[in-house]
């Protein structure tokens, strides 16, 4: 949520932001009318209210008709306390709806554009030059026997798939990897759940209303987590953290489920868009003030982890009109794909400011005492797709896939060979 603070202050810095995102800044105008009969509403509120109690004092010592008067006054103003503070709820909880809708405030540095409009601050590595015709992930893990689509599919629908004896290891050396990467470097490892309430959802960012990618179980009210993000997130809800423990960084391991919806006809082949997925991802709580600083080291991390799979990849720096909602700022590192002949996104990492804290009321406690809003931040730091990018990128002329040295202690192959 938008600090209300900068939209009285500073209304032409968000009404920038939604036109660099290519939403409509007219909103700017409707939260400043709401905001605005809230506070006159309220201030009639409190001013009602204090002339009631003084009138409540004076009652006592009034006689006579003096005293009928005020009783009689007491009656009237009862009445328009009762209306002015229905009055102020009704303004506030409009104000809340509105600003629920509206999109965190895009860090100017962000690139300006849509989806295509990226900036790319990075190249590291060369793309492989092959000897022969490089065969693409699927086709290695069916050779390998480490990835079953159609047994996925049969089990439980289209973009389901199982990832068996070498491929299963892949993952689970990948992921287990990036865990000790990032207890390494001082995260808590987290083991999150993969079920939220509406609330932890909506906190995070996610419009559950209309997000067509967002499964949920509707008896239990209950909804399937894209990402640990979310838990992590709500994980400190409602919270006032110690300062001098700032940042607190998570590390969480979960599944995450996401629809897909409107990709039909998009990566059908393979692992890369699928509805079950797993990753580790990293989340920090920090003051708002050193979330730039801390929003580098996340892409550092990534950064560190791509090295040791010894992958070709590029750092993009988002461009405004593809953020996601709770985004201020993003940066994705793509990995090549060599069967495709471009890069895919591997990993991102965002800046979300205060934004998701206000809505879940995380805060911690300034030098002098007063409660502050913290900002937060995620990043991937491993996933499944990454499995496409290592088997297409290490594979050999004979369908084997040789091991990143970094990785074999945790798979326990140096070669995954064909099954024969």
């Amino acid at each position: 949520m938008i600090d209300l603070r900068t939209l009285r202050d500073d209304p032409d810095r968000l009404r920038a932001s939604q036109r660099a995102r290519g939403e409509d800044d007219s909103v700017v105008d409707a939260l400043l009318s709401l905001d605005e009969r809230r506070r006159s509403a309220l201030t009639s509120f409190e001013s009602l209210r204090a002339e009631q109690k003084s009138i409540g004092k004076s009652v006592s010592k009034a006689s006579g008709e003096e005293r009928q008067a005020l009783l009689d006054r007491a009656k009237e103003l009862a009445e328009r306390v009762k209306s002015a503070e229905t009055e102020a709820e009704r303004l506030g909880g409009e104000l809340d709806e509105l600003a629920l809708k509206v999109p965190n405030i895009v860090e100017e540095a962000a690139p300006v554009g849509g989806e295509d409009d990226y900036a790319v601050l990075e190249e590291i590595g060369t793309p492989r030059a092959f000897d022969f015709t490089p065969r693409d992930h699927l086709e290695l893990g069916e050779l390998l026997g480490a990835i079953d689509m159609e047994r996925g599919a049969k089990v439980s629908g289209s973009r389901f798939f199982f990832l068996r004896g070498v491929g299963a290891r892949l993952q689970l050396g990948l992921l287990n990897m990036a865990m000790q990467q990032a207890i390494e470097a001082g995260f808590t490892p987290m083991i999150t759940p993969v079920l939220v309430k509406p609330e932890s959802m909506q906190g995070t960012g996610f419009t559950i209303a209309h997000d067509s990618e967002i499964y949920r179980l509707p008896e239990d009210d209950l909804y399937l987590v894209g990402t640990s993000e979310v838990p992590l997130a709500a994980y400190h809800a409602d919270e006032i953290l110690d300062q001098a423990s700032l940042p607190y960084r998570y590390a969480g391991w979960s599944s995450c489920f996401r629809r897909e919806a409107g990709s039909y006809g998009k990566d059908t082949r393979g692992i890369i868009r699928v509805h079950q997925f797993d990753k580790v991802e990293m989340f920090s709580y920090c003051r708002p003030e050193e979330s730039q600083e801390e929003h580098r080291r996340l892409l550092a991390w990534e950064k560190e982890m791509l090295d040791k799979v010894e992958l070709p990849y590029r750092v993009i720096d988002t461009a405004a009109g593809d953020l996601g909602m709770s985004a201020a700022r993003k940066f994705d590192c793509e990995a090549w794909i060599p069967s495709q002949g471009r890069y895919r996104e591997l990993t991102s990492t965002s800046n979300c400011t205060t934004f998701q804290a206000r809505r879940l009321k995380v805060r911690y406690r300034d030098d002098d005492g007063r409660p502050q809003m913290v900002a937060t931040l995620n990043g991937t730091l491993a996933t499944t797709r990454w499995i496409v990018a290592i088997l297409e990128n290490h594979q050999q002329a004979d369908g084997s896939v040789v091991v990143p040295k970094a990785l074999r202690p945790y798979v326990g192959l140096d070669v995954l060979e064909p099954l024969k």
